[in-house]
């Protein structure tokens, strides 16, 4: 698939999808705990709706971005922790409500960017689709985290054909993140959807190769499943080594979770 189709409307489907899961709950139960330490329900949303205003002000007002990035760069952790607490000084409704605004007013404000065009980012300028699809990213990591916090299990679509895209597009975060030097040579995927439909990226005689459900990748390099609990496998010494370290976004890994911390029917 290419990672512009239907990109932006996918991304409001993911959100809106995610949406049905907190909208019906009570407000007590925004303080259940999730699988990322420290963090509740009300701060998954409440990093989502945060993520969304930055992701509009890059899209609809890029000098107010950038001025905002260029003061939390002295401390862009703090800067983060900072614009979280403020979401949660507010009741869960009005995070909710804060996160549907800028969610529909980013995606709405990134489709209408010409496609050859960039804007700014936290390190480097991206085509709005590639921020789009990095928005879906946070969209299934965190919702994951909602899903295994309440007990439900998801129903993934096609759409997740962005996610096997960008995780492949962002291989050598995972590298970066470790103080490794990525390797020169290219991997090849090879990952298939709900629908049966694989997904190809790299050159298909690249020694080092990864195949597998795209939902598994997507949940590998969002890290909210350990590998040995994924039906992925990978050929040759490097991409062996990848799916230990895999990882879509830049910065610190974490902890990610421990094989064995969830049944395979809890993805």
């Amino acid at each position: 698939m290419s990672q512009q189709q239907d990109v932006y409307t996918d991304l409001v489907a993911d959100g809106d999808e995610l949406d049905a899961l907190v909208a019906g709950l009570d407000p007590d139960r925004w303080a259940t705990p999730t699988p990322a330490p420290g963090w509740t329900i009300a701060h998954q949303v409440a990093h989502l709706a945060f993520v969304s205003r930055l992701a509009l002000l890059a899209a609809a007002q890029p000098e107010v971005f950038l001025a905002h990035a260029a003061q939390a760069r002295a401390d862009f952790q703090g800067a983060v922790n900072a614009a979280l607490e403020e979401y949660l000084a507010e009741p869960p409704a009005e995070i909710l409500a804060r996160w549907r605004r800028d969610r529909a007013a980013a995606a709405g404000a990134l489709a209408a960017i010409e496609p050859g065009a960039t804007v700014p980012w936290l390190v480097t300028p991206l085509p709005p689709s590639v921020l789009a699809a990095a928005g879906m990213m946070e969209n299934f990591g965190h919702g994951q985290d909602i899903a295994d916090a309440l007990g439900v299990r998801r129903v993934h679509t096609d759409r997740i054909g962005h996610l096997a895209w960008f995780g492949a597009r962002t291989r050598d975060f995972g590298y970066l993140a470790h103080g490794l030097t990525p390797p020169q040579g290219e991997f090849r995927f090879e990952l298939t959807g709900p629908s049966g439909v694989v997904w190809e990226f790299g050159p298909a005689d690249a020694t080092d190769r990864v195949t597998g459900p795209a939902v598994d990748f997507a949940l590998l390099v969002s890290r909210r499943r350990h590998r040995d609990d994924l039906a992925l496998k990978a050929a040759g010494a490097e991409a062996e080594r990848w799916l230990d370290i895999a990882q879509a976004y830049r910065g610190p890994a974490g902890q990610g979770r421990r094989p064995g911390q969830f049944s395979a029917s809890a993805s």
